[in-house]
């Protein structure tokens, strides 16, 4: 029989550029290959797995769930979705919720909810969107547009109208675009993390929320990565003390199950009717079974220990030497290696049993929120060896 790497080369469309291991089973912050060798695991699935491999509390929510109802239409009502809705808003402060199935959809039904708002009340011709340089929303038409990077701005022509790109930090562009009276919304990570791990300037993001206030612009925030509890709070928002009229979510919130969520207030949660926005998929029992467990999971003793873990990380790192320029937010870093490519350094890293990612020139890690510290501890052992 070939080997699974061999079908894989075959079979599926080349769109993954994959490193040479294949994982097989996991527990916790543990993965193991088809050989038994042992990997920490600090990347989380991109950072999806917030609670680590098959957390055995995760996998009894979801095998209920499984033996009960495994999907039911949106045009049915079903328990699973309606406890997660409500235990998202009241949580978060937020009025109602949209649940797609991925980051990119929910960053889609974010703008077009920002356009259907501005729309209903100044009509045509205010829909654009401002997003900062070096952003990333997304693989969809919109989403792609709206990420702020020229390399992903290629090959598939003509893209969606409607974006423009402000560097992070530059308020008086924000301003200008705004004043031109044809904008409908913001739209921005708190920490850009495909672009660097960079946390946003407080300042900026104040300026940024007092221009949506005087405009009656509606600020985006694309939490997909920075929520759920990766920043060490439950919305990166709070450590910056703003609150958008909208909010996206993914990743972490299924605890290793696909699924994405549009949070609104109440300003805009009624903006659209029947008909308007849908999908198969979203809702769906199993999934929100799983992302209820994950919620219950994260109650104020678990977000401050994840925050406290990111800063115990953070510390280290620096302090060794060939490490620099360490950034991020909670348990979601970067750093920059002196002597070697990122690429070069996680290849190595898993070399050497530790999974790590990319973000440009940083090495990201994003590790799951049960990690322990004698895990970090290990993990370090291994990055300084390499080093």
């Amino acid at each position: 029989m070939k080997s699974i790497k061999d079908i894989d080369k075959k079979y599926v469309m080349n769109t993954y550029n994959r490193y040479d291991l294949e994982l097989v089973e996991g527990m916790g912050v543990n993965a193991y290959d088809v050989e038994g060798k042992e990997y920490i695991d600090l990347s989380a699935g991109i950072g999806v797995n917030s609670l680590g491999f098959c957390e055995m509390g995760w996998v009894a929510s979801v095998t209920q769930q499984l033996c009960k109802l495994n999907h039911v239409s949106n045009l049915f009502y079903s328990q699973p979705d309606a406890l997660l809705a409500r235990s998202l808003c009241e949580k978060t402060g937020y009025d109602k919720v949209f649940f797609a199935n991925s980051g990119a959809e929910a960053n889609e039904g974010a703008i077009k909810l920002a356009r259907k708002y501005s729309f209903d009340k100044y009509g045509e011709g205010r829909a654009k969107i401002i997003t900062l340089v070096n952003s990333f929303h997304g693989r969809t038409m919109a989403t792609l547009t709206a990420t702020g990077q020229d390399v992903f701005h290629n090959y598939f022509f003509p893209f969606i109208e409607g974006f423009e790109y402000v560097e992070a930090g530059n308020l008086k562009a924000v301003a200008e675009l705004v004043d031109k009276g044809d904008v409908c919304a913001i739209m921005m990570e708190l920490v850009q993390g495909e672009g660097g791990v960079i946390p946003l300037d407080k300042d900026f993001v104040d300026g940024v929320r007092k221009i949506c206030d005087d405009n009656d612009v509606l600020m985006i925030i694309d939490e997909v990565q920075t929520g759920v509890g990766r920043t060490g709070k439950f919305l990166a928002q709070e450590h910056f003390g703003i609150k958008a009229e909208i909010t996206t979510l993914a990743k972490g919130l299924g605890g290793g199950l696909p699924i994405g969520a549009v949070l609104a207030t109440e300003k805009c949660s009624n903006t659209l009717g029947f008909g308007m926005h849908g999908t198969t998929f979203g809702g769906n029992p199993i999934v929100c079974a799983g992302a209820n467990y994950v919620l219950a999971r994260m109650d104020e003793d678990f977000l401050y220990e994840a925050e406290q873990k990111g800063e115990y990380l953070q510390e280290k790192l620096a302090q060794i030497d060939g490490i620099e320029q360490v950034s991020g937010l909670g348990l979601m870093i970067g750093f920059k290696i002196k002597d070697k490519t990122s690429s070069d350094f996680v290849k190595e890293g898993i070399k050497r049993g530790l999974i790590m990612l990319t973000a440009k020139q940083k090495v990201r890690l994003l590790p799951p929120l049960t990690i322990t510290y004698n895990e970090i501890d290990k993990a370090l052992e291994i990055i300084k060896s390499m080093l």
